[in-house]
């Protein structure tokens, strides 16, 4: 967990605290997630449990993000979000004016926290495991004629269908579901809430002598269709090193090529950022499309 050792910020905004009257402190603290880009309706309870809430903007029944927050005379805690990978401490007071028992009652409460969080988190993969394996096993094949494969001018490489929307498996190294990827017939695609991602992918193919690692479904289908090499589905620019990493130590002796989302027109360029990191990181090598875009759009010729 990052540290944020700041005071209390001045409450803005307190018309969005449900509950409350004026609560100085309730108003802080929604603020302090507010400035964390967690913005939280619901008032929040300072008891030192681990509470989830919904996050503004995210899926409506989602409650992807999370708090606890304990009052010994210092207030502190740790808060965050599951979908964004937000991990953060909070104290009002920073370091210099805590003594020396307050700092060590912060340590142990924010091990605390953490410990909370660690669990909360393995009963909502464990959750979504589950979720996952009754829609996928209910699930029919997909067919050639979806939409979104036609456009993307790609076939069906084991994927099903769950309400119109394609099913994508997301799996362990050692082929244990972990969770799904939805993507509707405009391309809008979403996972399934709680489900771990980190290091899980979808395999295209088999990994004879040279495996290739990118990040979307329609990308991955179009570099095996055209190479016949093995492909890993990664998802995210985010989880390519993870993948990477894994399939490395899974298949040391295999070609492993970082295969690019050219994103000439987004600052930082994080597909190529990230694809490049992970090819560094084991090894590997990297592919680059010509131009702005990713593989898909080169099968289809598309330039942009």
């Amino acid at each position: 967990m990052k540290y944020i050792q700041k005071k209390r910020p001045a409450a803005n905004g307190a018309g969005n605290c449900i509950g409350f009257n004026h609560n100085p402190l309730i108003e802080d603290l929604q603020a302090v997630l507010r400035c964390a880009g967690l913005p939280i309706r619901d008032p929040v309870m300072v008891d030192g449990k681990l509470h989830r809430f919904h996050v503004v903007g995210d899926h409506p029944k989602s409650l992807n993000g999370w708090y606890v927050f304990y009052n010994d005379g210092n207030v502190a805690g740790a808060f965050g979000c599951w979908k964004r990978g937000i991990s953060l401490t909070w104290c009002a007071k920073t370091g210099t004016e805590m003594t020396d028992d307050e700092r060590i009652a912060f340590r142990q409460r924010m091990e605390e926290a953490r410990n909370a969080r660690e669990v909360e988190e393995t009963i909502r993969r464990k959750d979504a495991a589950t979720r996952a394996s009754g829609i996928w096993k209910s699930a029919p094949l997909a067919t050639n004629n979806h939409p979104y494969l036609i456009r993307k001018s790609v076939g069906n490489h084991g994927l099903r269908l769950h309400k119109e929307s394609l099913v994508v498996p997301l799996r362990s190294s050692d082929g244990v579901l972990c969770s799904l990827q939805f993507i509707d017939a405009d391309g809008k695609k979403r996972f399934l809430s709680g489900g771990r991602m980190t290091g899980c992918y979808f395999p295209i193919g088999a990994p004879m002598g040279t495996l290739c690692i990118c990040e979307g479904y329609a990308t991955g289908a179009s570099l095996h269709e055209a190479s016949g090499y093995g492909v890993a589905v990664a998802f995210s620019c985010n989880n390519l090193l993870p993948v990477a990493l894994t399939l490395r130590a899974k298949f040391p002796r295999t070609k492993i090529i970082l295969c690019a989302d050219n994103d000439t027109k987004t600052v930082g360029n994080p597909g190529l950022t990230h694809a490049r990191e992970a090819a560094v990181a084991i090894g590997g090598f990297l592919a680059v499309p010509p131009c702005h875009g990713d593989f898909n759009d080169l099968h289809r010729g598309e330039k942009s």
